[in-house]
């Protein structure tokens, strides 16, 4: 795959209606560490994410590392999404302290079981 796995800004949600669309209207799923919400768009190029931490999680540092470890996980797997969807992740509390793996075997399960997955 020699295609760049980057994270531009048209593949982010920015706007508040952007969030709470998914949320609204469309499905979730939770498995492990993270909900996942979204909201199916056939006529866009890619799909789009963005990622929820709550207070809950912890201080600042906790909840931009739970931020950074959602986002790598959207990034390694954007590729092997069926079709384009606008993706809200929520952490929950669980996932401080987990590694990459396992977040990124948590978002795996929970694209699996909304037959988000190729």
């Amino acid at each position: 795959m020699n295609a760049r796995l980057g994270l531009p800004r048209a593949s982010r949600l920015r706007t508040g209606r952007d969030f709470a669309r998914p949320k609204s209207h469309g499905q979730r799923v939770t498995r492990g560490c993270l909900a996942l919400n979204w909201l199916e768009r056939p006529d866009a190029p890619a799909p789009r994410v963005g990622v929820v931490t709550s207070r809950k999680l912890g201080g600042a540092v906790v909840r931009a590392r739970a931020r950074r470890l959602l986002r790598e996980a959207f990034r390694l797997h954007q590729r092997e999404l069926a079709r384009a969807a606008d993706l809200v992740l929520v952490a929950r509390p669980s996932i401080v302290g987990r590694s990459l793996a396992q977040v990124e075997a948590d978002y795996l399960a929970a694209l699996k079981s909304g037959g988000l997955l190729k």
